[in-house]
């Protein structure tokens, strides 16, 4: 079972990809956590990355790739892996998908979940930060001050990632990059769509649903 997480930042990937591995047999594969890992590790593939991004450069994908295929090829992944946050377009995609394909692991599924724009900015603008460093959010976990962190009262404060402006960025980029992908794994009937303005559970159940029967599929 080797699965792609899609959709908008704020959709709820990482929950739902911690959730879906935490019960079965696949190894969640976060781009961004194995990036810091391996240039915390100084590994070969870290060294080199970290040379990019000390420079201020993106790092190319033929590296991320390695650093996914390194996590592929090992023992937590045998049964299977949840990729969050690559491919970002299709010309990684496309790269990806070559890649797996000579280690013989295609893709098994492309779970894509979908929620729209406003949605997303009303969730992500609501989120209010403690110096403590403790997350609030105005709508779902709302301080009992209003403004004021409920430990040591001292001032919420919104993150510049979380203003409005800043989300719509991030959204019209998502759209203009990555939204391409669904229709490329489309094409392949890969894709598997979720509402993800459903309740968490919901989607999870969903989710876990849908992997019953790729694996029921693979079995055949």
């Amino acid at each position: 079972m080797n699965l792609i997480l899609l959709g908008p930042p704020g959709a709820g990937k990482g929950t739902q990809g911690e959730r879906l591995t935490s019960t079965e047999t696949l190894e969640y594969v976060v781009t961004g956590n194995i990036l810091r890992a391996a240039v915390k590790e100084g590994s070969e593939l870290g060294v080199q990355a970290k040379a990019f991004m000390d420079a201020g450069d993106l790092v190319p994908d033929e590296l991320v790739i390695g650093l996914i295929l390194e996590r592929v090829r090992s023992e937590e992944a045998r049964d299977g892996f949840v990729l969050d946050g690559f491919p970002r377009n299709v010309p990684q995609g496309e790269a990806l998908g070559e890649a797996l394909g000579e280690l013989g692991r295609d893709i098994s599924g492309v779970l894509l979940i979908d929620v729209p724009d406003d949605d997303i900015v009303r969730r992500l603008s609501g989120r209010r930060v403690s110096q403590s460093g403790r997350i609030y959010h105005l709508e779902h976990d709302p301080p009992k001050v209003p403004g004021k962190a409920d430990d040591d009262g001292s001032d919420l404060i919104q993150r510049d990632d979380d203003k409005p402006e800043t989300i719509r960025k991030r959204l019209a980029v998502y759209h203009e990059q990555t939204e391409p992908l669904v229709a490329f794994y489309e094409a392949q009937g890969l894709l598997h769509r979720f509402d993800g303005t459903a309740p968490a559970e919901e989607v999870e159940a969903h989710l876990r649903k849908t992997v019953s029967t790729l694996r029921l599929e693979d079995a055949v």
